[in-house]
């Protein structure tokens, strides 16, 4: 941010994740039986690519503004509340969700309350724009949740960081002052978001939901909190609190909560 907007940003690492997944559409190893596997983009992967790239800009728009009117702290907790609202939207389209899902989602969301909130937590506008957010993180997952079993899920990212791209760099010719210096001092965070961040952890998360339940997929992509404060204590030295510790054990306990299947009932339905 000290050399490009959110926006430029946003548009030009979500064209480089894009670019990057291009090859794999030539040097992944072919599958005969799966239509999906050929070159070309069919109508299922196109709609769900431009859904789930106009919701993820929104998303990712909100919570930037939001950031500039509250804490980081507030926000990760705010952002983290997808976790409650996957299921509760899910019940909208009627999508079942299991009691332990449920309980899991809300330990959590309590563990993201002790991991990233103080005391004088309090609801103000930045926080309310990070809460809009949240609940387009939540659509946003739901989206990918529909659409991956259904298509290829490289076509389906590409179209989805193309999406998003194109948006966040209209955005970015009417709010911000586009520089390929501002760029270029740029490199190197942009490669990470745009290759790792975007390219891999994205796709990835595609793949991944075509054999997740929406609801624990949402518990698990909640983890990067969790992930965030072991990476600055390893890294930068940080410390972390007893609250915090508190708030990664009930995290990491409801994740696992969300993965037991409690019957053979259930078993068989998931």
């Amino acid at each position: 941010m000290e050399h490009v907007g959110p926006f430029t940003f946003n548009g030009v690492r979500f064209a480089l994740g894009s670019l990057s997944l291009i090859p794999l559409l030539y040097f992944r190893k072919p599958n005969k039986t799966k239509s999906e596997t050929q070159n070309h983009f069919n109508k299922p992967t196109i709609k769900g690519g431009l859904i789930s790239g106009i919701v993820l800009f929104v998303a990712a728009t909100l919570q930037q503004t939001g950031i500039i009117y509250t804490t980081a702290g507030k926000a990760g907790f705010i952002t983290g509340l997808y976790v409650i609202f996957v299921p509760i939207i899910g019940l909208f389209i009627r999508q079942k969700t299991n009691l332990n899902i449920w309980l899991g989602a809300l330990l959590a969301a309590v563990g993201l309350y002790f991991l990233s909130i103080n005391e004088n937590f309090a609801l103000e506008y930045g926080d309310s724009l990070v809460l809009l957010s949240a609940v387009f993180f939540a659509v946003h997952i739901l989206v990918i949740g529909r659409f991956s079993s259904m298509v290829s899920a490289i076509k389906l990212s590409i179209i989805q960081f193309a999406t998003c791209s194109v948006l966040s760099l209209i955005s970015a010719g009417f709010t911000e002052d586009i520089v390929l210096s501002g760029i270029l001092d740029a490199a190197i965070p942009i490669f990470y978001g745009g290759v790792f961040s975007v390219g891999i952890a994205y796709t990835l998360q595609v793949v991944g939901q075509k054999n997740a339940h929406p609801s624990s997929a949402s518990i698990i992509l909640s983890l990067e909190s969790l992930f965030a404060v072991i990476g600055g204590w390893l890294l930068l030295s940080e410390q972390m609190t007893a609250r915090g510790l508190f708030g990664c054990g009930l995290m990491l306990a409801g994740m696992v909560l969300a993965q037991i299947k409690w019957s053979r009932k259930q078993r068989l339905i998931e």
